[in-house]
């Protein structure tokens, strides 16, 4: 199995992703980095940071290790989001960035995600030389040749003055709520918002290393409903564990996905004339709500798989200015290289406030279609495409919803689980669907 998935390595900490295993990977990402350097080449250095996760201290300490003991000298920022670990590797000029994160998942997991210079998310190719180049007998630098390591205690103040340089229209008059998932925006998202004007109420913004994504947080958008209404709010931010996703809740409760939070700045950019070749890039996993909004609205669609650094290879090949995932994983390439939760909140938040319409009059530009998504855990996400009944069973249910519906199977690229997305007119239509072709795959591959 490879060791890198679509978003990094990730795994439950301390037994999967162990300090051996950061070490490793940090050693022969150095490795690789310091001959592409060439022997002329200043001594490189990395920035590393992390989410507030308890394991976290202990990857950080391995990897700054790895990274050191072979030559590179290391910042670390500390607990940041993933997105601003992006931007200052491409600020500072670093060689090479890490992030110690599991995103979205429960406490227990934990993850390493690399960025190349430049700010930009490996690509495969370097992955898989990295994964190659693990534990190969080496020359230790000795002496002066070893790598330094120091805190970097200006990093969170400059990347909050580069999201507020997004920000034209202040936000005053606007009230919010803002969960930080106990994560790693507990202190710059609130700090982002209130510098832009907002009146910003912060839940779940006191991580203690072990409260992470716990009930809380884009996966887990309960209590930020109850807080929106009871508040008389006029939208709710959610974000997830580093902060690279970001989700809403309107004025009257409901949500607000990643599709409609697409569709609202593509409208809005078209609108303003700053949406370059009148595009928009989206994964396969978009709703077909989504995707007849844009046709409506004359904006081209063009469709990667999922995961965001595949929609960001496809902004970078064609120069495009947006694109994102219905997770919430939104890239504004004007101002960033990566999916920035706090980004595409302030993006959001200006809308309304241009616009002088509510959160749920904008979400409304798209009409969604039913969708269930039932994640097939305890099977053997690798021998999907093998299975011929698998195969019969989704032609079936696409030739059933006909123009009116979808069927997407996936294996996760984070988690051990295959992915049953049915689109369907009604929701009794998709959770059948759905649940008969989720039975198939536990039958097959269980």
């Amino acid at each position: 199995m490879a060791l890198f998935g679509t978003d990094g390595i990730r795994g439950l900490a301390n037994r999967d992703l162990t300090a051996e295993l950061a070490l490793d990977v940090a050693v022969a990402a150095a490795h690789i980095l310091i001959e592409s350097l060439g022997s002329t080449a200043s001594r490189p250095f990395a920035i590393v940071g992390q989410d507030s996760r308890a394991s976290g201290e202990f990857l950080e300490a391995a990897v700054v290790a790895g990274l050191t003991s072979a030559g590179v000298d290391v910042y670390r920022v500390g607990i940041l989001p993933t997105p601003a670990i992006a931007y200052l590797v491409g600020e500072t000029g670093a060689d090479l960035g890490v992030m110690i994160s599991a995103s979205h998942n429960p406490m227990p997991d934990n993850g390493i995600k690399i960025f190349s210079r430049g700010g930009g998310k490996l690509d495969d190719s370097l992955e898989a030389a990295i994964e190659a180049r693990m534990r190969e007998p080496w020359l230790r630098p000795v002496g002066r040749d070893v790598g330094r390591a120091v805190n970097d205690e200006t990093a969170a103040n400059r990347y909050l003055d580069h999201l507020l340089s997004s920000v034209e229209i202040n936000l005053g008059g606007i009230k919010i709520v803002v969960d930080c998932a106990n994560g790693a925006s507990s202190i710059v998202a609130p700090e982002a918002y209130r510098r832009a004007g907002a009146e910003v109420i912060a839940i779940s913004h006191h991580p203690d290393g072990w409260n992470i994504n716990d009930g809380c947080g884009s996966t887990h958008m309960d209590s930020l409903r109850e807080r929106v209404i009871a508040e008389n709010a006029h939208i709710g931010i959610a974000h997830d564990g580093d902060a690279d996703r970001c989700l809403a809740i309107d004025e009257n409760g409901n949500d607000i996905d990643g599709d409609q939070i697409l569709t609202v700045l593509a409208l809005s950019m078209k609108a303003r004339g700053i949406l370059k070749d009148n595009t928009i890039v989206a994964t396969v996993m978009s709703n077909l709500g989504f995707q007849l909004a844009m046709k409506d609205a004359d904006i081209d669609v063009v469709t990667t798989s999922v995961g965001d650094r595949y929609v960001l290879e496809k902004m970078i090949e064609s120069d495009f200015s947006i694109g994102g995932e219905q997770s919430g994983h939104v890239i504004l390439r004007d101002f960033a290289n990566t999916g920035d939760g706090i980004l595409t909140a302030l993006a959001l938040l200006q809308e309304i406030a241009r616009s002088k319409k509510r959160a749920s009059e904008l979400a409304g530009a798209m009409s969604k279609f039913p969708q269930v998504l039932i994640n097939v855990s305890g099977v053997a996400k690798d021998r999907l495409g093998d299975s011929e009944k698998i195969s019969e069973s989704v032609k079936a249910a696409q030739a059933e919803l006909g123009d009116e519906g979808r069927v997407l199977l996936r294996a996760s690229g984070t988690e051990q689980l295959i992915r049953v997305m049915v689109e369907a007119s009604s929701d009794s239509v998709a959770s059948s669907v759905a649940s008969r072709l989720a039975e198939v795959v536990l039958q097959e591959l269980g």
